[in-house]
């Protein structure tokens, strides 16, 4: 059917106009109503014309389209003929509800008239004999009335003649507050009647007040009484208009002395784990609990501060100060624990007890905004904290170099460099993992005060660690000798004894730095990362609180310092040896060389002992490409050999000294050589590095000098010995070699007469001193 399809809505429309149009009794209003369907459903409107609206669909439809509209017609006729009964039915079966509603209705009203006539008359008869009992009964009320006034004052004058004997009993008993309430009791009789009837009792009776008084005061001003007894006695004095104010300076200097005695004793407070939020399960409550001592004196203050409030209303302002006093109190012997070093869990448990302490005294003095004083010295307390962790911290790592390093000094077992490195590299980075998991515990405690400054605490911890590594370099600059004294660093002087510094422990802090800067800031970065989200509450001016770039970058900077001061102390150490050598002798009146000297010896003891130390620390590294084999030589020596092919064909000295000339001439136009390169963490690197300085050092050890032939030849056997043994222990041979000729070269330069050794002469010397060496050091001991 056609009106089957049609939307819900109009259908719903159409049905609420239908029966608008049946029940309303104003045509105009359901003619108003279906207007909006004048132009779609016409039919229904109350000025419908058959006649317009069939001309219109004849002249708008086909014979089908009327046909259509014929059908959907008949179908709507149905539909509405439906639902008209229905309706009816229901408003029919209403009606018949009502009708025997009112039938029922009918029926219990009709007796009700003549049982509240009988109800009236009962009422009116009761009312009458009630007036006439009360006129017969008139007189005799007023005579009991009087004689219920005259036995009340009796009573009281009873009263008053027994008080005395009362206010005795009372103070026998103790009952002070009982005697109190007598006496008040009695005041107004005795303020009328006390200097004539009741002479007798008004003066017993002041004599046992002044006994309550002075036992009151007694009671004030005892340290064995509580403050609840104090102030109840202080009560009750008031009550007898006693003078309060003097009693209010000596009760205000108790509180204060309460105050001073007051502390807290953090050793009696016991450490809970946490171990889940629910609190229900037996012993996982997770607040601590205080000693009872300082629980009930807790309690007691606060219960003395609530008196001290009703008996002095304007005491407020002391009463807030001394509240205060006492948190400062606590707070201070808190930074005192924290100084001595505590771990989270204790830190918690205390600043929670602390925190039940401001609760509790809230309660009775909220004026001293007692929540907001704490929160700010909490706040004080957790940076301390902070900063205490990562002090120890330092103090750990350095304790951990040390400590191992020390062990070295006292012993010679190998490895131990490359221990007290471990050491180090597990203090700073387990060090660091183990305060940051305690930090996480920190912020993730549910305390209120701990939740309001958990993004504080955040800024806090990001800013301490950048200052803890900042001061960890200042740490190793001390421990390696060097002192920072603000963007200053001085260093060791020239006369200063490198001995004082050891040079191992220098070795170490540069691979410290080194592991530092790669493999521990990263670390601790990522875990900042991911275990302390947000912070940034303190509107930094100068960037974020931790900057790991810059860190890397000081640690970088550092470990190439130390690698330097190690280099140099080690060159030190040599060029004092070297400088001895050639300070001594008078070189002018040396004699002819007869073996090489000592000093050779000692350098190379001076190396093995560096290739000792870095061979712990150090990686090997990659070879370089300086070396060279006996058939290729470098640029320099193929230049000292002819000089030494030259000058032992001529013999004439103006000849050599020319031919000196032209060498130098020469060194113009011969291939440079790269001699001092960047300095790596290898062990090759730092050997080429010293061995470089200090050749070059001897260098201008021998242009200071002025030779004879015999200390030139001297020169030329020592440095001769030390090339072929410099060969197998450094890399660079290329740069070495050029550094020993230009040793040569400067001692000729010096020489009055620099006439060299035959080479059969110096084959022999050299060999003897290696025969000599092989002597002392068979196969299986040390190598020089």
């Amino acid at each position: 059917m056609a009106v089957d399809n049609e939307p819900l809505d109009d259908k719903a429309k159409r049905m609420r106009d239908l029966l608008s149009s049946f029940y309303s009794p104003d045509p105009s209003m359901s003619s108003s109503n279906s207007s909006k369907f004048a132009s779609l459903d016409a039919i229904d409107s109350t000025s419908f014309d058959a006649d317009q609206y069939m001309n219109l669909l004849a002249q708008k439809s086909n014979l089908e389209g009327l046909l259509q509209r014929h059908v959907e017609m008949a179908a709507e006729i149905k539909n509405l003929d439906t639902d008209l009964q229905m309706l009816v039915y229901e408003n029919y079966n209403k009606f018949i509800s009502a009708t025997d509603t009112i039938k029922r209705m009918n029926s219990n009203i009709i007796g009700m008239e003549a049982n509240m006539e009988q109800l009236l008359n009962k009422i009116m008869s009761v009312q009458s004999r009630s007036d006439g009992v009360n006129t017969s009964l008139f007189e005799k009320r007023e005579h009991i009335e009087k004689l219920h006034r005259t036995r009340n004052l009796l009573r009281k004058v009873q009263f008053i003649y027994d008080l005395p004997a009362r206010l005795g009993r009372c103070i026998k008993s103790e009952a002070y507050a009982d005697a109190v309430r007598f006496y008040t009791g009695a005041m107004p009789i005795f303020q009328v009647y006390g200097d004539s009837s009741f002479q007798d009792c008004k003066r017993a009776s002041e004599e046992a007040i002044a006994k309550v008084i002075k036992n009151l005061q007694g009671k004030l001003f005892s340290d064995s009484e509580s403050i609840q007894t104090r102030a109840e006695a202080a009560m009750l004095l008031k009550q007898l208009d006693f003078p309060m104010d003097s009693l209010k300076v000596k009760l205000f200097e108790k509180l204060e002395q309460a105050l001073e005695d007051q502390h807290l004793n953090t050793e009696e407070i016991p450490i809970v784990v946490r171990q889940s939020n629910d609190h229900s399960v037996p012993g996982n409550n997770p607040e601590p609990t205080l000693a009872t001592t300082h629980d009930a004196s807790i309690r007691e203050f606060a219960e003395a501060v609530r008196a001290y409030r009703a008996i002095f209303p304007d005491s407020e302002k002391q009463l807030i100060k001394l509240s205060q006093d006492l948190i400062t109190k606590h707070f201070k012997i808190f930074e005192e624990d924290i100084k001595k070093g505590i771990c989270a869990a204790k830190f918690l448990v205390i600043l929670r007890a602390i925190w039940r302490d401001v609760l509790m005294m809230d309660e009775v003095l909220f004026e001293a905004f007692l929540p907001d004083h704490s929160l700010e010295a909490a706040q004080i307390a957790v940076k301390q904290y902070v900063v205490s962790k990562l002090s120890g911290l330092r103090h750990n790592i350095s304790d951990a170099v040390t400590n191992n390093h020390a062990k070295h000094t006292e012993g010679a077992e190998e490895h131990l460099l490359k221990v007290a490195l471990e050491a180090g590299k597990t203090a700073v980075l387990k060090g660091s993992m183990d305060v940051l998991l305690d930090f996480r515990q920190l912020i993730d405690d549910d305390l209120e005060l701990i939740v309001k400054l958990r993004d504080l605490i955040i800024d806090f911890i990001q800013e301490g660690f950048q200052d803890f590594f900042r001061e960890l370099d200042n740490d190793f600059l001390l421990l390696s000798g060097r002192i920072k004294l603000g963007k200053q660093e001085q260093g060791l002087t020239e006369g200063q004894q490198v001995d004082k510094v050891v040079t191992g422990l220098v070795l170490i802090l540069s691979q410290l730095c080194v592991f530092a800067e790669q493999t521990a800031i990263p670390r601790i970065t990522e875990e900042m990362a991911s275990s302390f989200p947000g912070g940034g509450v303190r509107g930094y001016e100068n960037g974020p609180a931790f900057v790991p770039g810059e860190i890397c970058r000081i640690f970088r900077s550092a470990g190439e310092k130390f690698l330097h001061h190690y280099i140099n102390m080690r060159t030190q150490r040599i060029s004092v040896l070297l400088r001895k050598r050639f300070t001594t002798p008078n070189w002018v009146k040396h004699k002819e060389p007869r073996e090489v000297h000592m000093f050779v010896d000692l350098f190379f003891q001076e190396l093995e002992a560096v290739r000792a130390e870095v061979k712990q620390i150090l990686s090997q590294g990659v070879p370089r490409k300086h070396r060279r084999t006996e058939s290729n030589g470098s640029t320099a020596s193929s230049r000292s050999n002819p000089l030494r092919d030259d000058k032992l064909s001529r013999s004439n000295t103006q000849k050599a000294r020319s031919q000196l000339l032209e060498t130098h001439l020469a060194k113009l136009f011969k291939q440079k050589v790269e001699i001092f390169t960047k300095t790596e963490y290898t062990q090759d690197s730092v050997i080429n590095t010293i061995v470089k300085l200090c050749l070059k050092s001897l260098q201008e050890l021998v242009r200071l000098q002025t030779f004879n032939r015999s200390g030139f030849q001297q020169i030329q056997l020592d440095i001769q010995f030390l090339r072929g043994l410099l060969k197998e222990t450094v890399e660079d041979e290329a740069a070495v070699d050029f550094l020993l000729d230009e040793v040569i070269v400067g001692a000729a330069e010096r020489c009055l007469d620099p006439n060299p050794l035959e080479p059969p002469i110096l084959d022999r010397l050299i060999q003897a001193k290696l025969a000599k060496t092989r002597e002392l050091n068979p196969p299986g001991g040390s190598n020089q």
